[in-house]
């Protein structure tokens, strides 16, 4: 799960940053407020509240817990002064290597991964260790270095400007054709009139992270209770699922709990396809459903 999850990730990071989504950007948590990562506690309330797009987004390419704004501010202030020469301000990589790539960074969910590498180093690449840092300071970084993930693999962060410039003609031969669309929708089914239904944002949108998250799941708790659901998020520590009547369950994946996963991953072929679609693909199939009325 977690291989998967630093896949679609990277694809996300590395793809779509400049080409697809010609965009201007928004805040992660709403309209108000100031970027995250940007140091400001005082805007912090307003941050609070994703976006549905942004959560749409980071669901279906399984990123962990939401990183949390006001360990994550502190840590920008403290990555600045101990690591940004190395690794440049926006921890993209200088002398360094970019740290929004590392597997480390990918895998860790609290600090537990890249917490050890900060207060040992890897002298073997040239990396002192910040043993003098408290626990607490290593957190901070660990948030601040999660934020900057969101803030470049999550796309429901942007808002779009005009991205109705492909040729819905070849779209159509895209979706019928080499993006295999139409093994799986229909034009007079489920699509049918999603361009009158959906603006384009939101057709763009759910075309490269859908919003579909019907897999089915049933977690088997120490005690032997058995909870059934519709899958969220699941990783190495927790799993996530909203129930039939709605509610949502965070449970702690301790030794003892068993889950069990419906086989049909629906957005499997969705991921693959992250990473082969070309920009003309995109925007071309993104003109056919806008056109269909």
């Amino acid at each position: 799960m977690r291989s998967l999850r630093r896949h679609a990730i990277l694809v996300a990071i590395g793809l779509f940053a400049a080409v697809t989504f010609l965009a201007v950007y928004t805040p992660l948590f709403g309209e108000q407020g100031s970027a995250p990562g940007s140091g400001s506690s005082e805007q912090t309330p307003a941050r609070l509240k994703e976006s549905k797009r942004a959560l749409a987004t980071r669901r279906f390419l399984g990123m962990g817990k939401l990183p949390n704004p006001k360990a994550a501010a502190a840590g920008a202030k403290i990555f600045a002064q101990n690591c940004s020469f190395c690794h440049g301000p926006n921890a993209r990589g200088a002398e360094g290597p970019d740290l929004l790539r590392s597997e480390i960074v990918l895998d860790d969910n609290a600090g537990e991964k890249i917490g050890p590498v900060i207060q040992h180093g890897r002298p073997k690449h040239g990396m002192p260790a910040f043993d003098s840092l408290t626990k607490e300071q290593r957190y901070d970084i660990a948030e601040f270095l999660h934020e900057k993930v969101e803030l470049e693999a999550n796309r429901g962060t942007y808002k779009v400007l005009n991205i109705v410039t492909g040729n819905p003609r070849a779209g159509k031969q895209f979706f019928n054709g080499a993006g295999k669309c139409s093994t799986c929708h229909s034009v007079t089914g489920d699509l049918a009139h999603i361009g009158s239904n959906l603006s384009p944002v939101e057709i763009q949108q759910d075309l490269l992270y859908p919003r579909i998250h019907d897999r089915k799941v049933t977690v088997t708790l120490t005690n032997g209770t058995k909870m059934t659901g519709t899958l969220i998020h699941l990783d190495d520590f927790n799993i996530v699922f909203q129930d039939a009547q709605g509610d949502y369950h965070s449970i702690a994946m301790s030794k003892g709990v068993k889950v069990d996963l419906d086989a049909h991953d629906k957005l499997a072929f969705h991921r693959e396809m992250l990473g082969k679609y070309t920009n003309a693909e995109v925007h071309n199939l993104t003109a056919y459903l806008v056109s269909l009325k």
